[in-house]
């Protein structure tokens, strides 16, 4: 039986410079993970990795919307309320070819 587990990593009001340097913070992390993964990936196995390469694009794409509304809340002298949870849950592993 799967448990779920749920935590808040961003809840509260700010400003859109603020709301910027917190979610742009977090987006360039997750970018630089899925870099670091492709790299690792291509050294070791001579592989891609497209999962990280789609993830990428995702994460790019968010982060050009998010600064369109953070732009936007500037312009129109606004707050950007945000609430970021992130949930956990413990699943049973899933089996590569590496794994073998």
């Amino acid at each position: 039986m799967e448990k779920e587990y749920q935590f808040k990593l961003i809840e509260g009001q700010f400003t859109p410079s603020e709301a910027g340097k917190v979610l742009f913070s977090l987006i360039n992390s997750k970018i630089n993970y899925h870099n670091l993964e492709i790299f690792s990936n291509q050294i070791r196995f001579d592989e891609e990795n497209p999962h990280s390469k789609i993830r990428i694009k995702s994460l790019s794409d968010a982060a050009e919307y998010i600064k369109e509304l953070i732009k936007e809340g500037s312009l129109k002298d606004m707050d950007l309320k945000i609430d970021g949870a992130i949930q956990i849950a413990l699943t049973p592993k899933i089996k590569t070819e590496l794994d073998v």
